[in-house]
């Protein structure tokens, strides 16, 4: 019995090392025939528009990948911002082009080209809510609205971030993809960060204490929209009273 879980635990000791050889082999491979094109043979980059070598005949310009970490691999392709199809697009927002344990060979790899930061592991439970609308008002409302439905920025678009999950949240605070800026934790904490979190998830289901929301637009076009309604209503309560008098 005691030699069998000898044996075992051997097993495992080899069986670790070996896996993660297999999972950085299946990144690295994944990675030149996605990825390469654009940012270069090892993640070194690509600054000159044209095919990368050992990348097919894809026309590609991206940034080196060389100690960005999984932080940045795991938020763009989990969100389908990347691959690109074209290298001078905004991303968007689409399903993933890789299976879940693609993405997490690719992010291995990608993070094994250099020191960087590890992806988040935020605990909005923490957060205050509070602490996370004023945060959130003050650094994120100008681009993506108070109510996080997104917006039109100079240059591009806010996306929503009705689909973001609360890892995907906290790493765009720490990266500031396109053209986020980026908020260390020398700006905003990880206490802080949870807050944020917890006040964006909060928007995904909000309490509509005032009853009718119209799509959440806010006081002022919910007003608008509620004295235009009783306007209508009034001109024809005003007409069907005025037919009413004829004799």
């Amino acid at each position: 019995m005691k030699g069998a879980l000898l044996m075992a635990v051997a097993w495992l000791l080899l069986a670790g090392p070996a896996a993660g050889r297999g999972r950085l082999d299946e990144g690295k491979e994944l990675y030149s025939k996605a990825c390469a094109s654009c940012h270069g043979p090892n993640g070194r980059g690509t600054t000159t528009q044209g095919p990368a070598v050992g990348a097919g005949e894809r026309e590609g310009l991206g940034p080196s990948l060389r100690g960005v970490g999984a932080l940045s691999a795991d938020f763009y392709l989990r969100t389908g911002y990347m691959p690109l199809r074209d290298a001078r697009d905004q991303p968007h927002r689409r399903s993933p082009r890789f299976t879940d344990p693609q993405i997490r060979a690719i992010v291995a790899y990608v993070a094994s080209l250099g020191s960087g930061p590890p992806v988040p592991r935020p605990h909005p439970e923490r957060g205050s809510l509070s602490r996370g609308l004023q945060l959130f008002t003050e650094n994120c409302a100008g681009c993506h609205q108070i109510a996080a439905v997104g917006g039109v920025v100079t240059g591009g678009l806010a996306p929503s971030l009705r689909d973001s999950s609360p890892v995907q949240v906290a790493e765009a605070v720490r990266i500031g993809p396109y053209l986020m800026p980026s908020f260390p934790t020398s700006q905003i904490g990880d206490r802080d960060l949870d807050s944020i979190v917890r006040y964006v998830e909060s928007t995904k289901h909000p309490e509509d204490r005032g009853g009718w929301a119209i799509g959440h637009l806010g006081p002022i076009p919910e007003g608008l929209v509620t004295w235009l309604i009783a306007a209508v209503a009034l001109v024809a309560a005003a007409a069907f009273i005025g037919n009413r008098a004829k004799p």
